[in-house]
């Protein structure tokens, strides 16, 4: 009888003292992404200047969309197959384009200045102190004591970034910078308790990526967005991440993983998202009859799984509570680079007209109506044409942003 008190006991102490435990964990804060960006492998001169450079830091740049006064870092060896070892690692608040850092400040990884990510691989920094602002741009430096022979990154950061021989980390000035592009390692910057509490990701192709924006503007139609987001009083409580990948598709594998091989990581894996805006599929069409045209069979198999992989992507989103916003697929006719006939554009017209009608989307933003030519509706209107038939201006971008109805974003 009082072994059993005894052991009655000892389970009630054990009890105790996993209760007491709940506290402390809770006090690890709610994270909030702040800035983000599609990881894959890069390659091209940008990667091979990496490579033969040794040891050597990357200054990068990023603008954030959430306040707060804590922040940490995600970096990423995503496509590496090799350990990736980073020296060091500092952050501080920066002007973009501008290779300077007023007082950066190290970043830590459990502890250690040093540290490893497995290949295939993602890892958190430890929290750094460092009160941000929304619309604020910080620099990032990241020290490899080893050559990167297989990058991970994002190629298209619009925006300079800078190579320095050694360990630069700490280091204000840098006035032996090579300006270099892209983003490397770098995949997330999260802010403890920030004002925002819910997260967008825009997630798509090279129109959410920003193709033939001015470097160092931030005009691609996301970060408009995210600006007409913070200066609601009904949206301030949003931070926005993109996740466009240039060349990127719904199906197959190509500039990046597909779609349907990142939403989850892209998306859902990130804490705090409440809600993703899609807009993808043109790059599938465009593809499609390329090289060579293809039977009517073949158009009507593409139009079928581009849309059951929406209806998938819904299924999965809804899944884990986030609310899905699917964009028309805007104009590509006079495109060289895809010459799409009039088949493609009956493709596109299927397509959204499934977009338009589908009761299992949280909500349809038509960016088709906003950028196409009343005149010739399968033609981008030349104002907000780049000139490639296929991607928006910096005017059709605004025009895009402008479009998004911010009260998709209230509703529950």
């Amino acid at each position: 009888m009082k072994a059993h008190r005894l052991a009655a006991r000892a389970t009630g102490l054990m009890a105790l003292s996993m209760l007491a435990a709940v506290p402390a964990l809770a006090q690890v804060g709610r994270w909030t992404p702040a800035w983000g960006a599609s990881q894959m492998r890069v390659d091209g001169a940008n990667a091979d200047k990496l490579a033969k450079a040794g040891p050597a830091t990357i200054r990068q740049f990023v603008r954030l969309t959430a306040t707060g006064k804590t922040v940490r870092l995600r970096v990423s060896n995503l496509a590496g197959t090799t350990p990736l070892r980073i020296g060091a690692a500092s952050i501080g608040l920066a002007t973009t384009g501008q290779s300077s850092v007023a007082a950066p400040v190290p970043v830590r990884f459990d502890g250690m200045a040093e540290v490893v990510v497995p290949p295939a691989a993602e890892i958190y920094s430890d929290p750094v102190a460092v009160p941000v602002q929304a619309g604020s741009d910080v620099a990032i430096s990241l020290f490899f004591p080893d050559a990167v022979t297989t990058p991970t990154g994002h190629a298209a950061a619009r925006g300079t970034t800078f190579l320095i021989a050694g360990d630069a980390t700490r280091r204000a000035a840098v006035a032996d910078a090579q300006a270099i592009g892209g983003w490397w390692s770098l995949s997330d910057v999260e802010v403890q308790d920030a004002l925002q509490r819910r997260t967008i990701v825009t997630i798509g192709d090279s129109i959410t990526d920003g193709y033939g924006i001015a470097d160092n503007s931030n005009a691609r139609w996301p970060d408009v967005f995210a600006r007409r987001l913070a200066a609601a009083p009904a949206t301030r409580g949003f931070s926005l991440v993109n996740a466009g990948i240039g060349g990127n598709r719904v199906l197959l594998d190509g500039l990046g993983p597909s779609l349907m091989a990142r939403f989850d990581r892209d998306v859902i894996a990130r804490p705090g998202v409440s809600h993703v805006v899609l807009l993808e599929g043109v790059n599938d069409l465009g593809g499609l009859t390329r090289e060579h045209p293809v039977d009517a069979a073949v158009h009507q198999t593409i139009v079928r799984q581009i849309t059951g992989a929406y209806r998938q992507l819904a299924e999965r989103a809804h899944a884990h509570g986030i609310r899905l916003i699917v964009g028309t697929i805007t104009p590509f006719q006079g495109s060289d680079y895809y010459h799409p006939g009039p088949e493609t554009e009956a493709d596109r017209q299927a397509i959204n007209r499934f977009i338009r009608a589908a009761a299992f989307f949280d909500g349809v933003i038509d960016f088709d109506q906003v950028v196409r030519d009343p005149a010739k509706p399968d033609h981008l209107l030349p104002a907000y044409d780049s000139g490639d038939h296929l991607h928006p201006s910096m005017a059709g971008y605004r025009a895009m942003a402008e479009a998004v109805p911010l009260s998709l974003f209230n509703r529950r």
